[in-house]
């Protein structure tokens, strides 16, 4: 018997997911770190913080939870103490990248629109606070999770397997942890997101306006304003990262919000609707993981050429190579002449 059709659909696109997903983050990282892609050092230390954690979602969703289990040579992957790890570190890091994602989106809009507060706020002491605070608040919000799971099987008083405590559906406790975890992961978020772009946008347009008076540009008149380039390029680089956060997001958000008012907690069926559009909207959500570094590469230049360098280092490195075994194989003979040639022409 065939499997499901979405389950075949989950078997090729989150092996997929996590063997693009690895490199392109890590790069990022690497590209990132070096400082050389004309970004403030505030920005890039944001902008590594993420990367470091998509690419831990990466290994935790993709990798861990989906992959890794269509192979039975990584049994000890199936022990209760690693599930229970591994959905806890699923859990954190995610909240981790979306309220970092919220961090990163009220330190532009500090930057763009408080002048008063941009000197002491967006700075990269304050980047570096925020990254270790929202990390660490991220992993104590997700310890219950840690928690939540119970073996499934016990085989030599070895437990094996995780499924969700008998209690979860009924306890007062656990179901209000749950709607808190997804109230802070990602509804609040998302509102948020989209509260700061809003104002964001609207602080653009009135300062956009008054700039252009003051510099002729209503009377016909083309000039040249340096400030409002440099402010262009990070709102391109803002509203990219966020837009694409809200995308993808925005089916996940929307079916959480479906499933908690119509009180879903089973599915009739691999073919329900509703099981669909919720397999859809995680799929889309562990997407989210890795748009990051495609955004760079379209919306910054540098950024560009330094991965167009990463990606010749080892062709170059190739070539160095053989070239200087071209020239340690030549023959002793050769050597002599060159060095005798050398010598007259010096005299």
């Amino acid at each position: 018997m065939r499997p499901p059709v979405v389950f075949q659909i989950k078997r090729i696109y989150y092996p997929v997911l996590g063997a693009i997903g690895v490199p392109v983050n890590f790069g990022a990282i690497v590209i990132l770190a070096r400082g050389k892609c004309g970004l403030s050092k505030c920005i890039t230390r944001y902008l590594v913080g993420m990367a470091i954690v998509d690419l831990l979602v990466v290994v935790t969703d993709p990798i861990l939870r989906w992959t890794v289990p269509l192979y039975d040579r990584f049994v000890f992957l199936r022990m209760t103490a690693v599930c229970r790890l591994s959905y806890f570190l699923f859990f954190a890091t995610t909240s981790v990248s979306v309220w970092l994602t919220v961090a990163f989106t009220f330190d532009r809009y500090v930057a763009i629109c408080c002048e008063s507060l941009k000197t002491k706020y967006c700075t990269q002491q304050t980047a570096t606070v925020v990254l270790a605070t929202v990390s660490g608040l991220g992993c104590l919000e997700s310890i219950p999770w840690y928690f939540l799971y119970e073996p499934h099987i016990v085989i030599n008083d070895v437990s094996w397997g995780c499924r969700a405590k008998q209690n979860f559906l009924n306890s007062p406790i656990w179901i209000a942890y749950d709607i808190l975890h997804r109230m802070l992961t990602p509804c609040v978020p998302f509102c948020l997101i989209l509260l700061l772009n809003t104002l964001t946008v609207k602080h653009i347009l009135v300062t956009s306006q008054v700039r252009r008076g003051l510099r002729g540009q209503s009377n016909g008149e083309n000039h040249k304003d340096p400030e409002m380039a440099n402010r262009r390029k990070s709102i391109i680089l803002l509203f990219s990262i966020s837009g694409s956060f809200i995308l993808l997001w925005v089916t996940y958000v929307m079916y959480n919000i479906y499933a908690r008012v119509a009180a879903i907690r089973f599915y009739y069926s691999f073919t329900d609707p509703r099981y669909i559009t919720d397999q859809a909207s995680r799929m889309l959500q562990a997407l989210s993981s890795c748009t990051n570094t495609c955004i760079y590469a379209v919306t910054q230049t540098k950024f560009r050429e330094e991965l167009k360098n990463a990606l010749k280092y080892p062709f170059k490195l190739i070539v160095q190579l053989v070239r200087g075994v071209s020239t340690s194989c030549t023959e002793p003979g050769d050597l002599i002449v060159a060095k005798h040639k050398k010598t007259t022409d010096c005299n």
